[in-house]
């Protein structure tokens, strides 16, 4: 790769020993992969990077001292947003202005800050920066130059189907959309037989409406287990089934994940969380969960995805879990971390319009096709008020519809604080949406409200309500009250049906449950 063409690290400073002292630690680490530019001034810094952006360079990092003359570091990464809105910033700082640099975190979009001095670096400097350089290239770094091409129409509900999954599996790809890019057009135009969307290898393979475990091989997943035997089985791969996966394969056990969409589960929709400790700053659902998957898989955790499970069966002295595809594994343990999924809404013409406007997640998938536009978001949970935040900084205007009386009853402070900052979130409390309507895409929603009906012109309407649980492929094997949660704690004992086993793994017994299976006596 040529040195134009590799990302650029910024390191800004007005003291020369400093400057050349980062300088040289970066180059020394990164100059394999990146350019570094050093510059003395706010100023130089905004004429540089504006020159690598006119050129369609990609700016990966920038490193800014706090204290500098006309412009400090936070005043320069605030007006470096717009040009560079995907780069990480860092704030060096002094002891003494650690304060100002808590307070850029939260209004600066800052990423972290680093005190002077930093020795030795491999401690106090590269471990920041190499995490910061790895988010970005995971979801950060722009897809013009991906190999994979995603053709189809905006309004489809099978290519939203398609780039979403790509996009929740962080897969790099260029989304090109029928009728407003001609290389679209050219495309389908030379494929008049395959069904949209089209996926385009990177070898030239055209694929026509694919199922996403047809695609999986080549984008580096497996739908498949590569044996017929773990220790431990864990079926979905949000947070919780992800750390259940690093416990486990941290262990020494064979550990496999089953997904059937992608890592992240529900939080890996969410645009922004900011109470999950350890991220001062928040934390994007598909980064945290990008970051669950790698800690587990180095472990030697195998992920399955995608892959439903349909069955859970006894077969002493294993389990069997059962996949859509026909194929089966069995297990000595299996921990069911299959979370919830969002209830659909029931107002008039929402099933019609799925995926056409109505989404049920997907925001960040959606989000940039809809600036400038107005959006409507139903729920009044902490997602749904991830996602009026972060939708509030494209849309032209946020309508927030709860059901409930009051937004604080069940939204984090935090988020409640920033929505009513929000100069263009309209908050409709104990309101209901009625119809959604359209000509193949969403154009209208009915919101009714307390004093009566409004009418709103929309593009998108994203719902968050509700919790429907993924249970259905455990009918006669694991008993669950009428909602469909499984049973736990206290009321397992109340199951009369249910009776006391050990699981072992491995000849030693790693977790106690439950089973419906036999008596007492024959538990295991």
């Amino acid at each position: 790769m040529g040195e134009n063409q590799r990302p650029a690290l910024f390191v800004v400073d007005d003291d020369p020993d400093v400057l050349r002292s980062v300088e040289r630690d970066l180059r020394q680490r990164y100059a394999s992969a990146y350019r570094v530019v050093a510059v003395g001034s706010g100023a130089e810094a905004i004429e540089v990077i504006s020159r690598l952006v006119t050129r369609d360079d990609q700016v990966a990092l920038i490193v800014a001292d706090q204290r500098m003359p006309h412009m400090t570091g936070t005043e320069l990464l605030t007006q470096l947003d717009d040009l560079v809105p995907s780069a990480r910033r860092v704030l060096l700082t002094a002891y003494a202005d650690t304060d100002a640099a808590i307070d850029a975190i939260n209004t600066a979009r800052v990423d972290y800050y680093i005190l002077k001095p930093w020795d030795p670096p491999e401690e106090k400097l590269f471990p920041v920066l190499g995490d910061l350089l790895e988010e970005w290239q995971a979801v950060g770094r722009r897809t013009r130059q991906a190999g994979m091409r995603l053709v189809g129409d905006r309004w489809s509900a099978e290519s939203h189907r398609m780039h979403d999954f790509l996009s929740r599996n962080q897969v790099p790809y260029r989304w090109l959309e029928v009728g407003t890019n001609p290389e679209a057009d050219r495309l389908v135009a030379a494929n008049p037989d395959a069904r949209l969307p089209l996926v385009l290898l990177e070898d030239g393979r055209v694929l026509g409406g694919p199922e996403p475990a047809t695609i999986a091989s080549h984008i580096g997943l497996a739908a498949s287990p590569s044996t017929d035997y773990y220790d431990l089985v864990v079926v979905g791969a949000g947070p919780a089934g992800l750390a259940a996966a690093v416990y486990g394969a941290s262990e020494g056990l064979t550990t496999a994940v089953v997904e059937k969409d992608a890592p992240g589960g529900q939080a890996g929709t969410s645009t922004r969380i900011e109470n999950y400790l350890g991220f001062p700053n928040g934390v994007s659902g598909a980064d945290l969960a990008r970051r669950a998957l790698t800690q587990a898989t180095r472990f030697g955790a195998a992920l399955i995805n995608p892959r439903r499970v349909v069955g859970l069966e006894r077969d002493d002295p294993y389990r069997v879990v059962r996949f859509d595809d026909g194929g089966e594994v069995r297990c000595s343990a299996v921990i069911i971390a299959t979370g919830v999924s969002y209830r659909e809404l029931e107002a008039e013409g929402a099933a019609d319009l799925a995926g056409r406007g109505v989404y049920y997640g997907a925001v960040q998938t959606e989000s940039e096709s809809l600036r400038d536009q107005d959006v409507v978001i139903v729920g009044g949970g902490n997602s749904a008020g991830q996602a009026a935040t972060y939708l509030s900084q494209v849309a032209a205007l946020v309508t927030l519809v709860v059901r409930g009386d009051a937004i604080e009853s069940r939204m984090s402070d935090y988020l409640v604080r920033k929505i009513k900052e929000a100069p263009n979130v309209d908050v409709k409390e104990g309101s209901a949406v009625g119809a959604i309507a359209g000509n193949g895409r969403v154009e209208n929603v009915t919101i009714i409200t307390p004093t009566g009906r409004e009418e709103r012109a929309a593009s998108a309407v994203f719902a968050f309500i509700g919790a429907r649980p993924r249970t259905e492929w455990l009918d006669g094997a694991v008993a669950r009250d009428p909602d469909g949660f499984i049973y736990a704690g206290a009321a397992v004992v109340a199951a009369a049906r249910w009776a006391s086993i050990a699981i072992r793994c491995s000849s030693r017994p790693v977790c106690r449950g439950y089973s419906p299976w036999g008596t007492p006596e024959r538990s295991r």
